[in-house]
């Protein structure tokens, strides 16, 4: 296995990288289809085509996810995600025809790079063409490239994030995950509660505020930031390759958010728009253990979220976990 959600059968991802512009896009693709769920935690999500995957709802199969910088013009990517599909016939069949069907998320990253540009139909469509089933490229990268942590005392005094995947078995299933970090709150070694990346003390400061205390019992010394732009969010995909339910993919969706919490302090805040899917490929048959499944579901998200941190490389004037440690 090589701990990421492309070790799920059925599951390629590819990534758009501009590293000028600081933002990019990734795409997760399911060429079979898969049985897709969604849980929207966060107060300032930004989102296209997830009430489908509610239960209840015509469409059980979607055949990607795309995940993009750029603000709400992020969410065009989607476009070009859907245009690669229907070329290759991928989609919900219509007639002579098809409609891939292609949910989408996105993070707010405006403002870090050195020029305007946000990606859009063409860069969706160019992570495409780089998706593969081979180990995903983690840290500042994809979604992942302008992402930060901890902008409770402004951005320029946040740390860097980023993208990271990670999986493992339960019995014969497969699950895994891949989350782009871009959280308001600290990201939290849940082994052992310690902070891994958060608020700065300074601007060249290693040491790390905590975001809960601070809103909690505001330091004179360390007052929050004025701007309560929604400029955060934690974006999550876990997959399976188990036969699953509609219903089944949700409850994995939402589970999945317990990952997040553990991982992310405070999340699902009022300038976050934290989001979970799930997929679920169904290309390994049996009975399935929903309580390992959903067990292991928060394990495998709370994992990619620390790896996005890890992996991430300083950008534009914002250090990475790496680093501060040679501070």
């Amino acid at each position: 296995m090589r701990s990421s959600i492309t070790d799920v059968a059925g599951i390629r991802v590819g990534h758009y990288t501009n590293l000028s512009a600081a933002t990019g896009c990734t795409a997760l693709l399911a060429p079979n289809g898969a049985v897709g769920g969604v849980d929207v935690r966060g107060s300032a999500p930004g989102t296209r085509e997830t009430d489908l995957l509610r239960t209840g709802n015509l469409v059980e199969k979607i055949h990607a996810i795309g995940l993009s910088g750029g603000s709400a013009f992020g969410l065009d990517t989607a476009s070009g995600i859907v245009r690669y599909l229907e070329e290759r016939g991928i989609g919900f069949p219509i007639g002579s025809g098809v409609v891939p069907i292609v949910p989408a998320a996105i993070i707010f990253d405006l403002g870090l790079g050195d020029e305007p540009f946000r990606p859009g139909s063409e860069e969706g469509y160019q992570a495409c063409l780089k998706a593969s089933d081979g180990s995903v490229e983690q840290g500042s990268v994809g979604a992942g490239t302008g992402a930060t942590v901890g902008k409770i005392l402004g951005r320029e005094r946040s740390t860097k994030g980023g993208l990271g995947s990670y999986s493992l078995k339960v019995g014969n299933i497969t699950i895994g995950a891949l989350a782009v970090v871009n959280a308001f709150g600290d990201v939290v070694d849940p082994s052992n509660g310690k902070v891994i990346a958060g608020p700065r003390k300074e601007a060249d400061s290693s040491v790390f505020q905590n975001t809960v205390d601070l809103l909690i019992n505001p330091d004179s010394s360390s007052q929050a930031a004025d701007d309560p732009t929604p400029t955060n969010t934690t974006l999550a995909v876990v997959a399976c390759d188990a036969v699953l339910t509609k219903e089944q993919a949700n409850k994995l969706a939402q589970v999945g958010q317990d990952g997040l919490a553990l991982a992310v302090r405070p999340s699902h805040t009022m300038v976050d728009g934290d989001i979970v899917f799930a997929l679920a490929t169904g290309t390994q048959q049996g009975s399935v253990d929903m309580r390992s499944l959903c067990a292991a579901a928060s394990v495998v998200v709370s994992k990619a979220i620390i790896n996005g941190v890890l992996a991430a490389t300083k950008i534009k004037g914002i250090p990475s976990v790496t680093d501060l440690a040679l501070l």
